[in-house]
């Protein structure tokens, strides 16, 4: 094992043992600090050299596929790490910043995803959740922040229904997070042509019922998932909001018409992952998730609903009924 390779193993063992989500390398003239997200939060790890930072940087790129030699331009790429018998699929992301490169590694477990069920706090909004799937077709939309859990709720959901019901299901995904069996999985590469517009032209050939787009990120995305849903498939996808209103708002500033989505959103789950009390089972953190359908959607759409705030549905609510139940602390409730 080279040198590189035995401080990379050293790194990624404490990451994946402590549970965290990322890596952060932050690199300055003559130190690199190295930083871990752990349930939510972010921590100082270790510092490294300078030297060895940039022989750690150069095999990183070089085992993802990216190219060595460039450090102007953004880069991407994913490595798939192996410990205690368990499955991980690193994705990295480079950006130029200072004459330097910052490095982002973000660890995504292949094994042992949280079940569906497991991954609510409140039980009855998977048993909802599961009910907007019996749509043939429409659009079902997961908002929330990076690292919330929309993609691992979507392999969840799909995983859960797939085992229930025989469908063609179709996914396109930048990059694919996990591997699923009984699922097409297109991994979307802008350098070989195949962007989310031409994956998805090419998948509606394929006859599916379901469709994931992994994310809607631009106008064109969000265009062909509203066509796809309009042509009798069930699409699912991620988008990036602070709540289930903020995503009406995203679409309308997509270029969406509020007819285009009454005809073609089903609903919307918003996700927020808060710490849970140790004692409630061995997680460390939970989803509450904001609901908008039917007549409350309707309503935002057309601008007549501003806020959940006075619902049952709302973040509000959900963490206050939390908070009364015991999963969460005082201070989760007030703070979050």
């Amino acid at each position: 094992m080279n040198p590189a390779e035995a401080l990379s193993t050293q790194i990624l063992t404490t990451a994946i043992q402590r549970n965290a989500t990322d890596i952060h390398f932050y690199p300055f003239t003559s130190y690199t600090k190295l930083y871990v997200r752990i349930d939510g939060k972010r921590s100082l790890l270790n510092s490294l050299t300078t030297s060895q930072y940039d022989l750690l940087l150069t095999y990183y790129k070089f085992t993802s596929g990216m190219d060595i030699g460039e450090i102007r331009k953004p880069q991407n790429g994913t490595i798939t790490h192996h410990f205690n018998a368990k499955n991980f699929s690193l994705r990295l992301s480079t950006l130029p910043v200072n004459q330097h490169e910052s490095l982002a590694i973000r660890i995504l477990p292949q094994d042992n995803y949280l079940s569906l069920e497991k991954h609510f706090l409140f039980k009855h909004q998977y048993t909802i959740i599961k009910r907007w799937m019996k749509h043939k077709s429409g659009l079902i939309l997961f908002s929330g922040p990076t690292g919330s859990g929309k993609t691992s709720t979507l392999y969840g959901l799909l995983e859960a229904v797939l085992k229930e019901h025989s469908y063609q299901t179709i996914t396109l995904e930048d990059p694919i997070e996990k591997k699923l069996q009984d699922i097409l999985q297109v991994q979307v590469n802008e350098k070989a042509g195949i962007t989310y517009q031409t994956g998805l032209k090419a998948a509606l050939r394929h006859d599916p019922d379901i469709i994931m787009v992994g994310e809607i990120r631009d106008r064109e995305t969000a265009q062909f998932a509203f066509e796809a849903s309009l042509t009798g498939h069930l699409v699912l996808s991620t988008i990036h909001a602070k709540d289930t209103i903020g995503t009406i708002y995203r679409l309308l500033d997509m270029g969406i018409t509020p007819i285009e989505l009454e005809q073609s959103l089903i609903a919307i789950a918003s996700i927020e992952l808060v710490p849970i009390f140790p004692n409630t089972s061995n997680r460390t953190r939970a989803a509450l998730v904001e609901l908008l359908e039917d007549r409350l959607l309707i309503q935002a759409i057309h601008g007549k609903l501003m806020t959940l705030e006075q619902t049952k549905q709302s973040f509000h609510h959900l963490r206050k009924k939390a908070y009364l139940y015991g999963f969460i602390s005082k201070d989760t409730y007030e703070n979050s």
